[in-house]
């Protein structure tokens, strides 16, 4: 019994955990079968996923590295060109936008070209390390995952993830007007 309740109380088992893991298998999904949707389809069912998962990532509790090293990543060089080059081909014109860069929460004039397909294998490459150290079952991997991905979360790719929802957002209000 006293098993069941260490099970039950573990970090990856809490509700947060399950849900933010939930919605980054979703958004892989959605990613990896980009070729299936139409364009409008996938940008629709994106700015539906991204606040999911931006809040989803928000809400997960605190915990602690259960492992010594990192975990391991799985995402290969080669996986990372086919989703950006997928996604790519599926936006089209739509892929590029301009933005402003931020540097630790300080805007600047500077405006640059920025990609949503390269965002958006920003933010598949940490979903799916973290989905494949899931499907090893190994509780401290799987621990460790959620927690290094949160970090990258606050490092880089939260930022991806609102830029690309602005991106597509415009876009989808740019269609509408048409």
């Amino acid at each position: 019994m006293h098993d069941f309740l260490q099970v039950m109380n573990s970090f990856i088992y809490q509700e947060s955990t399950i849900a933010f893991v939930t919605a980054a298998a979703q958004t892989c999904l959605l990613i990896e079968k980009a070729e299936e949707h139409s364009r409008e389809e996938w940008r629709e069912q994106m700015l539906r996923l991204l606040p999911v998962l931006y809040l989803r990532t928000r809400l997960l509790t605190s915990a602690e590295r259960l492992l010594e090293e990192e975990p391991q990543r799985f995402v290969t060089e080669e996986d990372y060109n086919y989703t950006l080059l997928g996604i790519r081909n599926l936006l089209g014109s739509d892929d590029a936008y301009l933005d402003v860069f931020v540097d630790r929460g300080i805007y600047t004039d500077e405006v640059q070209t920025a990609y949503i397909s390269e965002g958006v294998a920003d933010i598949y490459q940490e979903l799916k390390d973290l989905a494949a150290a899931f499907q090893t079952g190994q509780e401290p991997i799987m621990n460790d995952a959620v927690l290094v991905c949160r970090e990258a979360f606050d490092a880089h790719w939260g930022q991806k993830l609102l830029a690309v929802m602005r991106a597509l957002h415009a876009i989808q209000n740019d269609g509408m007007m048409e």
